[in-house]
């Protein structure tokens, strides 16, 4: 049929202002490139007061307290905390946890993949995949956190090798998702032969946690506003459920609790860093391109006028604090940074901007050794390279 023909018909079936809607574009407008026009302003009204050095606060470790309460506070509320489930609900796992579900297991080359299912709050259960390598415990571990991607339909499974009980769309996907971001290695498994204990489970929207309907991006912005109309933010939950899982993998007896790290690469990085700040278990952690100053990732000098949206999003936080204050919260823990020159999604002058307010942090501290970044000449990726670093970043600190 052809194309105008289907314009009018969809015109008369919607009403006489469908197609002006439609084509037309009024004279005065007040937003453009996904901004407000007036983004530069709201740009140069942000001066962070929280952040270390600008807060009134000299004693750093009252800043952090300090600090990290207001990131929570513009978490809005958390999940609530389970309760004992009821008779039946739970098996008894090898960890004896009883809010833990062991649904497969799989001996692999020198460690064993487990499938089970956690209890993070009285809502839901979680989907989660663990590594435990052979021998005896306990052992250093590391929750690796899964990227965004644009791509929902898996989860946990971008980052530990899906274990056989998955079905085979779910194994193909995952194995063309390890190609083409982490260079056809599952880092999760990577670690493991390395001797950690290893932990990944989907965060909210992905996986096994998406919509009955199919996973579309296009939903998730949706579905980020409508929970906001029940006063909690989707962002949030993610970063509250990284906490618990944290929490979980330090009570396992096969692991080592002052030995834990956590790494990711793009949105598994932004969790990184942000677990890193807000749990006192995480000894380590390592991020993989994603940091970068608002005022390069807001503003109209690229192409890129956000990276994430509501997947980084907590309510009010800007008005605080910078990402790269709020990843000062970690100091003086061992954090190492990677982002690439090619990487599209974060300018090379925002990095190196978010780079030196960190640097200052950690020196301030006397603690500069501790914090490692770097630019490196790759797009926004995760090659084998990175991950080699990251193991290595991990042998010195864990």
């Amino acid at each position: 049929m052809n194309k105008n023909v289907v314009i009018l018909l969809l015109a008369l079936m919607l009403g006489p202002g469908a197609l002006a809607q439609r084509n037309n574009k009024r004279a005065k407008y007040e937003f453009y490139r996904n901004l407000p026009v007036y983004a530069d302003s709201l740009l140069k009204d942000l001066t962070y007061p929280m952040a270390w050095g600008n807060s009134p606060i000299t004693d750093f470790d009252e800043w952090r307290r300090t600090a990290r309460q207001k990131v929570f506070d513009c978490m809005l509320t958390p999940p609530p905390p389970p309760s004992i489930p009821p008779r039946g609900e739970a098996l008894v796992s090898p960890s004896g946890d009883e809010r833990e579900v062991l649904l497969f297991e799989e001996k692999r080359d020198g460690y064993t993949a487990r499938k089970i299912e956690i209890r993070l709050s009285r809502y839901y259960t979680v989907p989660a995949y663990v590594l435990i390598p052979d021998g005896k415990g306990p052992f250093p571990a590391v929750n690796v956190l899964h990227d965004h991607g644009a791509h929902l339909f898996i989860g946990k499974e971008k980052m530990i090798r899906p274990l056989s009980c998955e079905d085979s769309t779910v194994i193909r996907d995952a194995d063309e998702w390890a190609a083409q971001l982490y260079d056809g290695q599952f880092v999760g498994d990577y670690l493991a032969r390395h001797g950690y204990v290893v932990f990944s489970a989907d965060a909210p929207m992905w996986g096994e946690r998406g919509q009955q309907e199919g996973p579309r991006r296009d939903r998730y912005d949706m579905i980020a506003g409508n929970m906001m109309m029940y006063g909690i933010d989707l962002s949030a939950y993610m970063t509250y459920d990284d906490i618990s899982g944290t929490e979980f993998l330090a009570q396992m007896p096969e692991v080592d609790p002052q030995r834990i790290g956590c790494m990711g690469c793009s949105m598994g990085a932004y969790r990184a860093w942000m677990l890193s700040a807000l749990s006192d278990r995480i000894k380590a952690g390592a991020a993989v391109c994603w940091m970068v100053t608002t005022d390069e990732q807001m503003s109209f000098k690229y192409n890129r006028t956000e990276n994430g949206g509501f997947a980084n999003c907590f309510p009010g936080l800007r008005r605080w604090l910078d990402y790269p204050h709020v990843a000062s919260i970690a100091c003086p823990k061992a954090m190492l940074f990677i982002n690439g020159s090619q990487d599209k999604l974060f300018p090379v002058p925002g990095v190196e901007k978010a780079f030196k307010i960190m640097h200052d942090t950690w020196r301030s501290q006397g603690a500069d050794d501790k914090l490692e970044t770097e630019i490196w000449d790759i797009p926004h990726s995760c090659p084998l390279k990175a991950q080699e670093r990251v193991l290595q970043f991990f042998q010195k600190h864990l």
